[in-house]
């Protein structure tokens, strides 16, 4: 039995939707949960950014989304659906299709994502050929799409092999894959990771124009505040496998509310210090270890407002504006 077509993209239909999601890896046979029940909602053309610490769980969501989870990882409740599709539970080809059609991933390593053994334009072409574009259109069409992400000359970057190209053209190669299908929703994963700052400010330039040409949704994930705050509409500040706040990206870097995302913001360098007179904040502590029993509230060990209540009573999420809430006492 075929499965039935895809709805059309709706304008009220999130483009995402992540319903208390829990993901857990399978190590020496045990089972570990890294998400605990993670739910945010992208908005049609909206761009929605996850910040936290390496290992608060921002990435495995991201490929828990798009069910590109590790051999290891596996969803053990809860669902994210694109444009509609529960992800979690349709059949491996619909998966297929799925991110084929309507859902794309750019990662956080362009090299990794690229075949070292084949030319820049056959793994371009390639994604038009899936969509059932001919050879010759979609070696027309590649051409076109390096052109869109500011590769000057795309007919001399098709003739290379990607060791040929630097990490900012690699990244630009991986975007234009990214966009054949202009996918209703797409994800990118620290797509900046290892650019210089000019490179970085490049890459993000234009994924900033393409989605406002595309009208694509947007899932960003950053370590880089600034670049959260400068590239997305609303944020959520990710703490041991939860969401601890989340909100309008500027009231929550302006205002916030959580203790972690206090603490995250007062670790950026301030404008005028200098390191021999002034030092860095830091936030005291770990993240917990994966798999690793948790109190009520996964953040009192390292929070400096903690009592014996956040240690004992799950904090609720409380609504400190619109469209905007703080997991905490």
């Amino acid at each position: 039995m075929s499965a039935a077509p895809a709805a059309p993209p709706s304008a009220t239909r999130p483009a995402l939707a992540v319903e208390d999601l829990r993901v857990s890896y399978i190590v020496r046979g045990v089972p570990r949960e890294v998400l605990r029940g993670v739910s945010f909602q992208v908005a049609p053309g909206e761009a929605y950014g996850l910040v936290g610490e390496s290992g608060c769980g921002k990435s495995t969501t991201a490929y828990a989304a798009l069910r590109y989870l590790p051999g290891n990882g596996r969803i053990t409740g809860g669902r994210a659906s694109i444009d509609g599709t529960d992800v979690t539970h349709i059949s491996r080809d619909e998966l297929y299709r799925l991110r084929a059609t309507r859902a794309s991933m750019v990662y956080q390593d362009p090299g990794s994502a690229l075949n070292p053994t084949l030319r820049v334009g056959v793994q371009v072409a390639e994604a038009y050929e899936l969509l059932g574009v001919s050879r010759r259109a979609a070696r027309a069409r590649a051409v076109e799409a390096l052109r869109r992400v500011r590769i000057s000359d795309p007919a001399r970057v098709m003739q290379r092999y990607p060791y040929q190209l630097s990490g900012g053209m690699q990244q630009r190669v991986v975007i234009a894959m990214a966009l054949a299908c202009d996918p209703q929703l797409l994800v990118l994963d620290e797509p900046t990771t290892g650019l210089d700052a000019t490179v970085e400010a490049e890459v993000l330039d234009l994924v900033r124009s393409l989605r406002e040409e595309s009208g694509a949704a947007v899932l960003l994930i950053a370590h880089n505040l600034g670049v959260i705050r400068h590239m997305c509409d609303r944020v959520g500040v990710m703490y041991a496998g939860k969401l601890v706040e989340e909100g309008p990206a500027e009231q929550v870097f302006d205002d916030p509310r959580h203790p972690y995302t206090v603490g995250l913001l007062r670790c950026l360098p301030r404008h005028g210090a200098h390191k021999t007179t002034n030092r860095l904040d830091t936030i005291p502590g770990f993240l917990p270890q994966i798999g690793a029993p948790l109190p009520a509230c996964v953040y009192v060990d390292r929070c400096p407002l903690a009592t014996e209540v956040c240690r004992d009573v799950p904090p609720p999420a409380v609504p400190v504006g619109p469209g905007r809430f703080s997991l905490c006492h």
